[in-house]
Order: structure tokens, then sequence, then C-alpha cells
């Protein structure tokens, strides 16, 4: 019953989801691109298709290095990857221009879901972490498609959410055919709330296995380059409210330090005008990088471009890990641990709460309450090199002491193709 209930709740508000789609789409013209392939009216697709399915832009990423591995294991495989973001495709079309096809997710509608399947016409489905949308799942497994849950994590939060409308969320978790969980605590959370046991594996997290592409090595380098012997740190994936703190350390850091440079890139494109704004009214100078701008005569570097934060990560000494010092569960630790500099991050972590642990016990990550205590220790190693490196040294230690989930998720998948 429950599931017809939210069937018929979603098609009623989908006007009003496609009629937001078309506002938004005033100023991003972008989002009304394709916009039918969200009512499930993709290209036909032929051959052994694994549809890939990652909302946004950090687990598209995060789906990249199993791309590759199956592309290279299977060169005779189709890879169809899926966002529900047009910064997600993008994203994915920067990874793998034209070795694998691109469509926006449908809409969990049932006649989308169908359209969907009925051209595309998927041999399994991969959602990367946690994305569970009922009709997806229920309607893949009437059409014999088995669903994979990659690097799976499911907070206690969200475990109790599940429980209280356990008639709907029961079936759908018993039509998933493989669960491939981050922790142990992740893959007791999904028994609990109806996955079997048996369709449940610990693998560990993907995100470990992250790799930097020759080409985002070489870029980073001639960036790093062009900024001369300036300390550099940077603030990513940064979201509203968190612009006003960072800019506010930075001043405390360029009062002992006047040559340091702050690299601020935030989360979502729609707010590169704002935070251009926030650094100029805290009398900053700023240059952006979507203007070609030179950083030489500014104070802070705006990463106003898609998908080249890893590539900025590379030519930093200290990086900080947004939507951690505002409760948004923070975003990936890893993707500048793995370049070894220092990582910093605010108090809320929740979203990579394993990741965080496995970095805080062997010190590879500092966790910071306030942008002075950021301020303090930023400033702290512009002047001890040794111990930067030492902590780089660390946070790198931890990623390469982690890696391997990626094979057994890789070899999970191949076994039930």
């Amino acid at each position: 019953m429950l599931q017809f209930i939210y069937s018929q709740l979603i098609r009623l508000i989908l006007p009003f989801i496609l009629l937001r789609l078309w506002w938004h789409g005033r100023r991003a013209p972008e989002l009304r691109r394709n916009w039918y392939q969200r009512l499930g009216i993709v290209p036909k697709t032929e051959g052994a298709v694994v549809w890939v399915h990652a909302v946004s832009v950090g687990e598209t990423i995060a789906a990249g290095p199993m791309v590759r591995r199956l592309l290279a294991r299977e060169p005779g495989i189709t890879i169809l990857m899926t966002a529900m973001t047009d910064t997600g495709l993008a994203q994915a079309r920067k990874m793998f221009g034209d070795q694998v096809h691109y469509a926006y997710a449908p809409y969990d509608t049932p006649g989308s879901i169908r359209r969907f399947l009925k051209r595309a016409r998927p041999r399994i489905l991969v959602i990367m972490e946690t994305e569970i949308w009922p009709n997806m799942i229920r309607q893949c497994r009437a059409s014999e498609v088995p669903v994979f849950l990659i690097n799976a994590r499911l907070s206690e939060r969200s475990a109790q959410g599940y429980e209280r409308i356990r008639s709907l969320a029961v079936p759908i978790m018993r039509s998933i055919s493989w669960v491939a969980a981050q922790a142990e605590k992740d893959a007791e959370r999904f028994c609990r709330i109806g996955v079997a046991d048996a369709k449940v594996a610990v693998t560990g997290s993907v995100k470990f296995d992250v790799d930097i592409p020759d080409a985002v090595r070489q870029a980073s380098v001639a960036f790093r380059e062009s900024l001369g012997g300036r300390f550099v740190w940077i603030a990513g994936s940064t979201h509203e409210g968190e612009d006003v703190q960072l800019l506010d350390a930075h001043r405390q850091i360029l009062a002992r330090y006047p040559q340091a440079l702050l690299i601020i890139v935030p989360r979502h494109p729609e707010r590169f005008e704002s935070v251009a704004d926030k650094v100029l009214k805290a009398g900053l100078t700023l240059a952006r990088r979507s203007a070609g701008e030179a950083a030489d005569a500014a104070n802070v570097y705006l990463g106003d471009t898609m998908g080249e934060l890893m590539m900025l990560y590379g030519a930093s000494d200290v990086a900080f890990v947004g939507g951690s010092l505002i409760e948004r569960g923070g975003h990936n630790p890893l993707e500048p641990a793995v370049w070894g500099i220092p990582v910093f991050s605010g108090p809320h972590v929740f979203n990579f709460e394993t990741i965080y642990q496995r970095l805080v016990d062997d010190s590879g990550v500092k966790l910071v309450g306030n942008a002075d205590e950021l301020a303090a220790d930023v400033s702290r190693l512009i002047g001890d090199d040794g111990e930067r490196r030492a902590i780089g040294d660390r946070a790198l230690a931890v990623v390469n002491k982690n890696r391997g989930a990626l094979e057994r998720v890789v070899d999970g998948i191949i076994d039930r193709l």
C-alpha cells in the first residue's frame, strides 16, 4: 500500500518538479538540456549494458576507478552513467569522454522507470553509495535486472528512518541483489532494514582506491609552478555558511603571512558569483580561474570551474574539506589525502564517518571547531615544513593501507554479470 501511495504522490508532484527545473533553467540553461531524459526517454543502448548511477559529483568521482577497471577487464561491455544533477554528468564527461554513454537518471515514477529500462536495456544496475529509489529498484527486479549497491553506507539515523516505514522499505531492500558495504556497522544496518544477510558483504570503501590520472598530475604541477613559491591552502567543496568563516580564517593567516594564497572552490556552480562577492566584501583581492586571471597579486583564487578540484588539491600545501563547518556532513577527505598533504575538516563529517575515523585514528586528519582554530593550525604549518610533510605522509599512508575494496567490488560485479 505504501508503495502505491508513494508512486501516486510522485506522479502528482512531477509537474511541479518539472516547473521548478524550467524555472532554475533561466539562469542555468544546461538544466533544461535533455530534460526529457528525466522522464526515461533516453537513446536506445545496445550490448551488455552496465548502468552506473551516481547522484552527483562526489559519487561520480568515486565511481571513476571502478568504471575504468570494468572497461579494462570487460572491454565488450557498455557503461551507461546516470546522475541526478548536471554537474554530475559534466564531471563524468570530463572523466571519460566518449568511452561511456551518459543520461540523466529518470525521475522515480513507474512510467519514467519503465521507459528508461525499455530503451537502455541494462544487464545490471550499479548504484553508488545509498541512492535508494523505490520504483527504480522494484522495477529493475521485475525486469530481472540485478541491483548492486556499491560503496554502501547507512547511518544509524537513516536506518531508524527506514525502520519507521518498514512496510515500504523491506520489499525494496529484498529487491537488492548485492550490497557491498563500506564497514561492518553499515552491513549490520542494511541487514536490520531487510537486506538478506547472504546478499551483504563488507568490501571497504572504494574511495580509498582513488587514483590520480597522469593528465591531472601534469596540470597540477604546471598550475603550482605558476603560483611561484607562495604558500597555498585550499578550501574545497564549500557550502553557504562556510565561506565567510574561511575568509575570516584567511585574513588571520594573512596578518602573519601576507603572501599566503587561499584557493576556494564552492561545491555548487550557482554559488560562484556570491562567493566572489563575499571575497571582495571581505576586503580581499580576487582572481578567478574561469576568467584565466593570474593569482600573482590576489589574496584569494576562486576555483569557479567544474571538474578541477582534484587538480587544485594537488597544487596546494594544505587542504580544508568543506561541508563540515555547517551540518552538511562533510565531503570526501581522501581526494586531498592521496596527494600527501595535511587535511582539515570541521566537526560535522557524518557522511564519511568510517573514512574520517580511520584518518583520525592514524592522525591523518585534524578536525577543527571554528575559523580561529583553523587559522591557528594552518599558520603553524606554514612555519613548520617538517610537520607539514609528516602529517601529509600520515594521510597518504591511511589511503594506501585501506586500498583493495575496488578489486573486491569489481570482482563481485563481474561474477554476477
